[in-house]
């Protein structure tokens, strides 16, 4: 793949296996840290002074992670770590590309960057005054900032603005005094020690077994490995780094001078935790923000079948064009939208439950006729007056309010097979769709009751045809891509009925797809599981700007 190929594609990728059995001459290394015989569960593979990798026993994955001194950020509640190591990364397999994207994204880093300016001086500009010019400038002329702007970009892309301690994070002045460079180096100089004395690649984020050369590749070039050629990337870091790194480069490229010194805990802890101690959020909602950044990527979409879940659109226009076959998992609108065009199916989710409803706030107008039924439901009266008090009340998927909700839908999407509790054939694939708005933990036993009865008569009987089950919140935690170290995750919403798992043994069930939880699309938008003994798919494909839908015609070809 070129460097142009990755410009606006940084970096969206297909979720790696993770579950990963060490091969014996990797497990023996648990024996050169005597520290293992007091872990019980994370095992250290490989570290330095700063970092180390780990192999969880339970879960059976590797991780990088700091060593308890290194600071991360000197900002508060910093978010973009992973975005920053995935960006050194990317930066160190194609510089090319990543400035490339960076400088596509001209327009926003300059709001950013007034933004920034008038934090720190009080003073408004605007995008030709010459300090955001020269700060502009500055951000290629040190690649560890560089990589830290690449980091803040991908964030921007797949979370929304961002709008907390933008002067600590896009001025050079003062992102000298975060720390984050120095971290960035150690980083580098971890993974490259990593990945060139151990068959490990990484990607900033995902840490993998490099396969034998017999098997079957499933690495991208996305990833770090021992084969990877890191001289264009070498050559623009800082002389000591690159020094460190690979003494036989000599650098020929002038470059600002940056604070590579790392952050201690043992040496600033104390001033750390007052600063966060006494920080003030001032975060605000991305969405807010919107209208101040211009969309740089591209919003057409050409996969065959295209799975996409929670856009929230607020504009009335769909985010996205796609010619072929679509599955829109729920909450794409809160404004309403029409599209007259887009093919495909569509489950309901707690979202559209509010969205379809008359915008009139006159009661007796005849647009609400239909929903007067409901109006004596407490349930449907938090819907109008404040939805977000009414999910964990809401009714079972088998209520006849959900079929009021699909044909206003439906009016909204008229080519759009809208399935409230039903199901569609697409290219000899059977897609069940079930009326799950949200988990309901505290009902699961009547939530199971209606998912067992609801798939009983629409499997009806045909056993072979391949069936992919699709609800906006997920059946139940063993068909869900949520992490259970997400505070979202709840370990009682396990498969409890037995015979919905009898159905999954003897049908031709061969994967799951949900949205709801807003599970970054960089985390991975799939995964392999083990379920009712044999194994499928789970997709969770959450809208952003990067990603626009995830591809699932690779997966169903794999069946």
């Amino acid at each position: 793949m070129t460097q142009n190929d990755h410009k606006n594609t940084l970096f969206i990728e297909k979720k790696a296996d993770t579950d990963i059995r060490l091969p014996l001459e990797l497990s023996k290394r648990f024996d050169l840290y005597p520290e293992n015989k007091r872990r019980s569960v994370n095992k250290i593979v490989f570290k330095n002074e700063y970092f180390q990798l780990t192999y969880n026993m339970k879960a059976n994955s590797l991780n990088i992670s700091s060593r308890g001194d290194l600071v991360y950020s000197a900002i508060p509640y910093d978010t973009a770590r992973n975005y920053i190591q995935r960006a050194a990364i990317q930066y160190l397999l194609y510089p090319e590309a990543a400035r490339q994207y960076i400088e596509s994204h001209k327009l926003n880093l300059e709001t950013y960057l007034k933004l920034s300016i008038f934090q720190v001086t009080n003073k408004k500009m605007d995008e030709s005054a010459p300090q955001v010019i020269e700060a502009y400038n500055t951000i290629f002329e040190n690649p560890l900032f560089e990589i830290q702007i690449l980091g803040r970009l991908l964030q921007h892309d797949e979370t929304g603005a961002l709008s907390a301690n933008l002067a600590g994070k896009f001025l050079f002045s003062e992102n000298q005094k975060t720390g984050i460079a120095g971290y960035i180096s150690e980083y580098l100089k971890f993974v490259i020690q990593l990945t060139q004395a151990l068959p490990i690649i990484t990607d900033g984020n995902s840490v993998q077994l490099l396969k034998p050369a017999n098997q079957e590749r499933v690495v991208s070039d996305r990833y770090l490995t021992l084969e990877t050629d890191m001289k264009p990337a070498l050559a623009l870091l800082p002389q000591d780094i690159k020094q460190t790194i690979e003494e036989s480069i000599v650098a020929n490229k002038h470059v600002a001078q940056t604070n590579n010194k790392v952050l201690l805990r043992s040496e600033f802890g104390k001033e750390l935790s007052e600063v966060r101690k006494n920080y003030v959020a001032h975060s605000v909602d991305p969405r807010e923000l919107e209208h101040y950044f211009e969309n740089v990527l591209p919003i057409e979409n050409k996969n065959l079948i295209n799975v996409v879940s929670d856009i929230h659109t607020t504009d009335r226009e769909l985010a996205f064009t796609n010619d072929h076959f679509n599955i829109l998992v729920g909450d794409i609108s809160d404004a309403s939208v029409l599209n007259e065009d887009i093919k495909g199916l569509y489950v309901i989710g707690n979202h559209d439950l509010a969205d379809v409803l008359p915008k009139n706030q006159n009661m007796e107008n005849e647009e609400w006729e239909k929903w007067h039924p409901f109006f004596k439901n407490k349930w449907f009266q938090d819907i109008m007056q404040n939805p977000d008090e009414t999910w964990p009340k809401l009714p079972t998927g088998g209520h006849i309010y959900y079929e009021s909700v699909t044909v206003e839908i439906q009016k909204r999407f008229p080519k759009m097979n809208v399935l409230n509790n039903s199901s569609v054939l697409h290219n000899g694939i059977r897609y069940i769709g079930l009326t799950i708005p949200v988990v309901l933990v505290r009902r699961k036993k009547t939530q199971q009751k209606f998912i067992f009865k609801a798939l009983t008569q629409l499997l009806n009987n045909e056993y072979d045809r391949p069936t992919v089950i699709v609800s906006h919140a997920p059946l139940f935690n063993e068909l869900s891509m949520l992490s259970s170290d997400s505070t979202a995750y709840n370990k009682e919403y396990h498969c409890s009925e037995p015979k919905i798992e009898k159905l999954f043994e003897e049908y031709n069930i061969i994967g799951a797809i949900h949205g709801h939880h807003h599970i970054p699309a960089s985390s991975g938008r799939y995964r392999m599981v083990k379920f009712a003994g044999k194994e499928l798919f789970v997709v969770c494909s959450i809208y952003s700007k990067m990603n626009t839908g995830f591809e699932l015609t690779n997966l169903l070809n794999s069946e």
